[in-house]
């Protein structure tokens, strides 16, 4: 393991010593106030803008929903428009996750508190709840998923998995068969948006996922903040335990934190189960951000606000700095 630290300001100092050309600018409008969740690159070198945004009347026509929609602007690489796409519950629907399947289309995973109605096929489960649509490459849906419990949901990542199905991440608040106050999700689909399986995951107190990527062996890597404990006593508990549901399994955390909110990066094999999980910390605050895969493993990237403590070997300049830590496929 390897770790890295970096002011914020030396970083945005160096990014302005080589002026950029704009090439060119695109205003994406609707009636009121826009969030953009991602852009996503597509298999014909075009970009897929995806977020969330209220409709105005004249985009709407007959439809009377009351919140915010999935938003979709596909442009080619000169910024100019080849589609534009709307998807509408009747209540709030915010878009999180968006990614390019290998036949050319898009999964998109947010976070819906509608129920059914307008493009919503499936009733709300209660609370919050996962709403997954797959489309092709012109924008047209090919199938839709509601999942949820009672208890409120929220959709985080999605990635697809080397036998053309899906991993989707998120977070279940209070979850009355879970370990903590906010625990992780991991819903395993196949190609068709069936429920192949499904692992809760967490320790005593909150945990919340912020990123996932796929890895080479065809599963997953979760990078979690995480301000809990161990459960220390039941580390797995089948489904048919708890839930009589043999597709979900729930596996508590086994690490300690160091501080007040530590990096918990967890290894998920191709069949959802977890391989490995590290937790890297000082005795503050530590939140990771971003992962990438590298040629000789993992790259874990966040926000540090520990001094050198714990298992974390760089201190920290003022405030808050970058903090970068390097893993092999192990998590050493």
């Amino acid at each position: 393991m390897k770790q890295l630290y970096m002011s914020a300001v030396f970083l945005y100092t160096a990014a302005g010593f080589t002026a950029q050309e704009v090439v060119w600018q695109k205003d994406i409008k609707s009636s009121t106030q826009d969030f953009l969740s991602q852009v996503t690159t597509t298999v014909d070198q075009q970009y897929l803008i995806t977020g969330s945004s209220i409709q105005s009347k004249i985009t709407t026509g007959n439809k009377q929903n009351n919140g915010y929609d999935f938003h979709l602007v596909k442009l080619n690489q000169q910024g100019e428009e080849v589609w534009e796409k709307y998807f509408s519950g009747e209540n709030h629907d915010f878009l999180s996750a968006t990614m390019s399947t290998q036949d050319g289309g898009f999964l998109m995973a947010g976070t819906s508190y509608s129920g059914k109605g307008l493009d919503k096929k499936e009733g709300s489960k209660g609370g919050s709840d996962i709403w997954l649509i797959r489309i092709n490459e012109f924008g047209d849906e090919l199938w839709q998923k509601t999942i949820g419990t009672a208890q409120d949901e929220e959709a985080r990542a999605v990635i697809q998995s080397s036998d053309f199905g899906f991993f989707v991440a998120g977070n279940i608040q209070n979850p009355s068969l879970g370990f903590g106050s906010k625990d992780i999700t991991v819903i395993r689909l196949d190609k068709n948006g069936e429920v192949v399986s499904e692992l809760v995951l967490g320790g005593k107190g909150l945990d919340e996922v912020e990123k996932m990527i796929p890895t080479p062996d065809g599963g997953a890597l979760l990078g979690v903040y995480s301000r809990s404990g161990s459960t220390a006593g039941h580390k797995i508990i089948s489904g048919d335990d708890k839930t009589n549901t043999a597709k979900t399994q729930f596996v508590g955390k086994t690490t300690e934190n160091f501080g007040e909110g530590d990096y918990w990066i967890v290894k998920l094999n191709k069949d959802g189960k977890v391989e490995w999980e590290k937790n890297f910390g000082g005795k503050g605050d530590d939140h990771v951000r971003t992962m990438a895969f590298t040629s000789s493993g993992y790259i874990i990237g966040g926000e540090s606000r520990s001094e050198r403590s714990g298992n974390k070997t760089v201190g920290i300049e003022e405030g808050t700095d970058l903090w970068l830590i390097s893993l092999n496929t192990k998590g050493d």
